[in-house]
């Protein structure tokens, strides 16, 4: 039968609607979600954000607006908790978190420490390589954002990242106007310090090989920034703010020198047990984590390498994302996270039923697997670690919270 315009037009509508049968149907909410408006995740896209056209490197300042960043940056804050200043949003997204965690209906004290996890995954030195890792200009409007609205004296932040290194240009970039800041990764030197490690401060829910050590950082920390990539990866389909949390523990550089237990979810779409759970309900990772950052500014299908191909989506398209996502729910920004790359590349390596350490997350209390998730083995069950859904469609982009729903993921587009 012949094609006419019409047939056409409703074929692509009804592909553009589909959900792969491999991950959970759509508009469905599971959990508690959290946040001062619960279960918002932030959205800031500015295609003048970053220019690079393929040449050189990505993370050079021609081809990073540092104002641009820094805008989006302030208009995420802001639009997290509905405040109109940078200063009130950020007392308010510390009250928040320490109402919610028995500390009171407090602001940040002096002395308190806050620390801030990129994803440093690519690095082999101290040397600046152009695989991709996180933004150096988004890292430095953070780190401008506590110090200035957030009123965090510099000697009480930290950057680190356990597992690997500091590279050059990130080090260089932040040092050069705020000396005071921290830096930790795991050889030191160079204006960085060596990592060390609380043993057994991360036992896992159950029996399991990997490290357990965990970066006297962030046990030391009042309060964890988050900062993950927007990437596909190799044996978990993807690698958002759950796994960035690994990074923090006493694992070898090399990965091949480390076991990955709890992290390839069953790909025949049963239920299992995710050591992401673990790492998002543990009292000095996930649960000490005041603001979860999905940096897509570039973004990328797999975990290595410089960014290789632009987004053919909309509203990108091909042209590279130039976004950054936002949330105080650690499961909502990486579930948003998740159907912006799904919706890409549909056939990223190992996706199938990469979304079950959402669900588990989700229902950590009473997860499908049936796994007692207490990643202290203190006997106290995880509850809720927030709410995960699929949107609707990726033409539309609608959690429940867009269509009026309660309960569910409200993705809120900011500037």
């Amino acid at each position: 039968m012949k094609m006419t315009r019409r047939h056409f037009a409703l074929s692509i509508a009804a592909a553009s609607s589909m959900r792969s049968s491999l991950f959970g149907s759509t508009l469905s909410p599971l959990g508690v979600p959290r946040g001062v408006v619960p279960g918002r995740v932030t959205w800031a896209h500015d295609p003048a954000a970053v220019t690079w056209d393929g040449t050189g490197s990505w993370w050079v300042d021609a081809n990073n607006n540092q104002a641009e960043i820094d805008r989006m940056v302030s208009r995420s804050i802001r639009g997290l908790t509905n405040q109109k200043s940078d200063a009130q949003a950020w007392s308010a997204i510390f009250h928040y978190f320490n109402r919610t965690h028995d500390r009171g209906n407090v602001g940040y004290k002096a002395g308190e420490k806050v620390a801030i996890k990129p994803n440093l995954n690519n690095t082999t030195d101290h040397g600046t390589i152009d695989r991709l890792n996180s933004s150096p200009h988004l890292i430095l409007s953070l780190v401008r954002q506590l110090t200035g609205p957030g009123k965090v004296p510099q000697s009480s932040i930290t950057v680190f990242d356990t597992s690997r290194f500091i590279p050059g240009n990130l080090y260089v970039k932040i040092h050069g106007e705020f000396p005071g800041v921290v830096f930790v990764d795991h050889i030191g030197g160079d204006g960085r310090l060596k990592a060390e490690f609380k043993p057994n401060a991360i036992p896992f829910s159950v029996p399991s090989r990997n490290a357990s050590g965990l970066d006297t950082t962030v046990v030391e920390a009042t309060y964890l920034i988050d900062a993950a990539l927007l990437k596909g990866h190799v044996s978990t389909g993807v690698t958002l703010c759950a796994k960035n949390l690994f990074g923090a523990t006493s694992i070898n550089p090399d990965w091949r020198k480390n076991a990955h237990d709890g992290f390839p979810p069953n790909h025949d779409g049963s239920p299992s047990y995710s050591a992401f759970v673990d790492f998002l309900g543990h009292k000095d990772l996930g649960e000490k984590t005041m603001l979860f950052i999905v940096d897509g500014l570039y973004g990328s299908e797999d975990a290595d390498g410089p960014p290789k191909r632009k987004w053919k989506m909309a509203p990108f398209n091909d042209a590279w994302p130039s976004s950054i996502f936002m949330s105080l729910d650690g499961v909502a920004v990486d579930s948003v996270g998740f159907d912006f790359l799904t919706s890409e590349w549909p056939d990223l390596v190992d996706i199938r039923n990469a979304d079950n350490y959402l669900r588990e997350a989700a229902l950590a209390n009473d997860p499908p697997s049936k796994t007692f998730y207490d990643p202290e083995r203190d006997g106290i069950r995880c509850r809720s670690l927030g709410v995960h859904e699929h949107w609707n469609n990726g033409t539309d982009k609608k959690y429940s919270g867009n269509l009026g729903k309660a309960h569910g993921i409200e993705l809120f587009q900011v500037g």
